[in-house]
């Protein structure tokens, strides 16, 4: 009589169950860690959106003209994907903002504002309404004020 060597096919029950474990453990790790970038992403879109507008919103002012909307120095009308903006500055008084009040964001980030401010002296500083662990945590470098 010979004997057969059972062969083995597939995986038992406690190896698809190790698997699902391991992939469970990650994902509880992956998934905060990915809503933290796309928060981020956000706030950076949203400041290069309103970015754009200082330029034109120079020229204005040095053309003698005050800035009544974003559509006065080419920034959207509409919300855009990132921000619902909005621009106003008072050429005598030579101070004026831009902000882009987040929309269709995370949590952690939606509805918060990012403003750039100008000074009667022209310079042009920029802030969040994040609280201040959350700047640190979200708010780009160049805007932490």
């Amino acid at each position: 009589m010979t004997m057969q060597k059972r062969v083995q096919q597939g995986f038992t029950l406690i190896e698809l169950m190790i698997v699902v474990a391991i992939i469970g453990i990650l994902a509880a790790i992956a998934l905060p860690a990915y809503s933290e970038y796309q928060a981020k992403s956000k706030v950076a879109a949203g400041l290069a959106e309103i970015s754009a507008g200082k330029t034109a919103f120079e020229d204005r002012f040095n053309n003698g003209q005050d800035v009544a909307a974003q559509t006065d120095i080419g920034l959207s009308a509409t919300a855009t994907g990132n921000c619902n903006i909005t621009a106003s500055g008072t050429q005598s008084a030579g101070t004026g903002t831009i902000t882009c009040d987040i929309i269709n964001a995370p949590q952690q980030v939606n509805g918060f504002d990012i403003v750039w401010t100008r000074g009667a002296n022209g310079v042009w500083a920029c802030s969040t309404t994040l609280a201040a662990a959350d700047k640190l945590k979200f708010a780009p470098r160049t805007c932490q004020g």
